[in-house]
């Protein structure tokens, strides 16, 4: 079942289509990441998809149903962080929480207690949200967008301020809502390694286009392993590959490492050569394509790592 879909979303901003006839399908059940470089058109597909920005063009069926202005019912079965939560920073994480379960309509108050435990929020009463980290509000707002229990969960660059520590924390939370209760999430992230950790599937947005949606089941199966060489000099080991090794399919990435895919000979006998012809080597690591490379190629033009 399709928990959100969309056909023909587009919204015009001063003459310009910010997002343009994007037609994207969330399954129920499943954690959807949204990528794209700033600008994309992400930010503004979630404001659509929580009627805080109207469409110009196009539909939005959320849950089965048509998405109206009206659509008040529909709206409270989903939580939601779009770009910097705000509070009442005068009160406490417990009172903004009460709030919010006051104008949404929920009386379970144990589920603001449980909701402040799975951010790890603890011991906080009486602290008021001003005195908070940056940190601190983004776990807040994540516990007041699951304290109602939603369906499904829009989150837009969920982990910003936050250390490895709690991004892990967060990972491991999202996947525990998505495995153990049947959430449904919308994440976006710049942090593509983040991403990949616990995606079902990916939509990838470039200048408020849908470039491709597809399953992380799928980008596995496409992208390739290949071997990494770093070496003193990339220029001279690439060109002892090419000229006098005979292998074609090399490229020397950004930050200088080669990349040799499909490999003609056994790595052995690769680095056996290079050596024979003077080439001062690092380090040399058989690897597979990341989300990262599968993206970079989708923006470059690519469909598939090769």
């Amino acid at each position: 079942m399709n928990i959100v879909r969309t056909k023909q979303l587009t919204r015009v901003y001063r003459g310009k289509e910010v997002v343009s006839n994007v037609n994207m399908s969330i399954k129920q059940g499943e954690i959807y990441g949204m990528l794209g470089p700033n600008g994309a058109g992400k930010t503004t597909v979630m404001k659509m998809l929580t009627n805080l920005v109207k469409p110009t063009a196009g539909e939005i069926e959320m849950f089965g149903e048509r998405l109206t202005d009206t659509s008040y019912r529909l709206l409270g079965r989903m939580g939601t962080i779009i770009e910097t939560p705000i509070f009442y920073e005068k009160l406490t994480a417990r009172e903004n929480l009460e709030l919010h379960c006051a104008y949404m309509g929920y009386h379970n108050m144990k589920a603001i207690d449980e909701a402040l435990e799975l951010v790890n929020l603890r011991q906080i009463d009486g602290k008021r949200v001003s005195e908070f980290s940056l940190g601190m509000k983004q776990r807040l707002g994540i516990a007041r967008a699951i304290t109602t229990k939603p369906e499904l969960l829009i989150l837009d660059e969920p982990i910003n301020g936050l250390d490895p520590l709690g991004i892990k924390e967060l990972r491991d939370l999202f996947k525990m809502l998505c495995k153990q209760y049947g959430t449904t999430i919308l994440i976006s992230s710049h942090i593509l390694g983040e991403i990949e950790l616990i995606a079902d599937t990916i939509a990838v947005m470039n200048d408020g286009k849908l470039l491709q949606e597809v399953s992380m089941e799928h980008i596995a199966k496409q992208t390739s392993e290949y071997i990494e060489i770093t070496s003193l000099d990339s220029s001279k080991t690439a060109f002892v590959l090419e000229n006098h090794l005979n292998i074609s399919n090399v490229r020397v990435t950004d930050e200088g490492q080669i990349r040799i895919y499909d490999c003609p000979i056994p790595q052995s006998e690769l680095m056996r050569a290079l050596v024979l012809h003077d080439v001062a080597i690092e380090a040399v690591h058989k690897k597979k394509g990341s989300l990262e490379d599968y993206f970079l190629s989708i923006l470059n033009g690519g469909g598939i790592v090769a």
